[in-house]
């Protein structure tokens, strides 16, 4: 098949690897120039409206992996709502598949239920309405449309948590009550390839065990012999902080397998590879 990713950063750059490796053309498109073993690359930034005019239109798949490179809420809007547009636009009516990944932030719980596709997703602020707009377009669109609602990415370089523990700078807000749900980067790359092969929809991808914060940072502190962070307050972050527990067994039973089914091997895997 010939598939075009669009933002080959932290999970688009090795989908991509993995993508060819399995015999796919490859196509990628990233802000800037970039090189990758096996992957036509293209860089062009798709919050630019007609940006994408001179590519092909004969993909198989569009799977959109974007980030808004921790910017500002002005740009994440444009990327993920102003850049959705874009390539919606440029595809037209054409019979492509598309995939997007967005993100369990949508779910705007706060009481630590467990929740599912079938939950309200309709978050009242934050950069998480953009996802959800963003989510409609691509639902809407003519093409068959899968969205892949991400939790809390780790791995190398990743891990907003884990990396403030490191540098002693972690607090535990409100006695680290909030529910988190995280998945390593590997695993949002296998979902990505299991969700490929089924039929589109909406799927959850979040590991086995959502984990209170508490119960991370003294897991983290065990096992590194640190002391617990103290109490503190949230710096104030882009996302409204919510507190849920997001459940994965529909793209589970369509037959996707973690390799780190909770943030404990995940971590485990992590801290020997660091």
């Amino acid at each position: 098949m010939k598939i075009l990713i669009i933002g080959c950063g932290y999970v688009g750059l090795p989908l991509g690897q993995a993508l060819a490796r399995a015999g796919h053309e490859v196509h990628g498109v990233r802000r800037t120039d970039f090189t990758a073993e096996n992957i036509t690359p293209h860089p062009f930034d798709i919050t630019t409206p007609n940006a994408l005019d001179a590519l092909p239109r004969d993909f198989d798949w569009i799977i959109n992996t974007v980030s808004s490179a921790r910017g500002d809420a002005e740009v994440h809007r444009a990327v993920f709502v102003d850049g959705t547009k874009n390539l919606l636009d440029w595809l037209g009516d054409s019979s492509a598949r598309v995939l997007f990944t967005s993100s369990t932030s949508v779910y705007p719980q706060i009481d630590g239920e467990w929740v599912d596709e079938t939950s309200p997703a309709k978050p009242e602020g934050g950069t998480a309405q953009n996802l959800a707009q963003a989510e409609e377009l691509f639902l809407n669109a003519p093409q068959a449309a899968t969205v892949l609602r991400v939790a809390g990415i780790y791995g190398l370089e990743r891990g907003y948590l884990f990396r403030q523990f490191l540098k002693g700078k972690a607090v535990l807000t409100e006695g680290g009550a909030r529910w988190m749900n995280m998945i390593h980067r590997d695993d949002v790359v296998s979902a990505i390839l299991a969700a490929m092969k089924i039929e589109p929809s909406i799927y959850n991808v979040a590991d086995d065990e959502p984990v209170t914060q508490h119960e991370f940072f003294k897991w983290l502190a065990q096992r590194l012999s640190k002391p617990m962070p103290p109490d503190g307050e949230q710096v104030s972050r882009k996302r409204v902080a919510t507190s849920k527990r997001v459940r994965n067994a529909k793209l589970k039973a369509a037959g996707w397998l973690l390799q780190f089914p909770t943030f404990r091997e995940g971590y485990e895997a992590l801290l020997r590879e660091e």
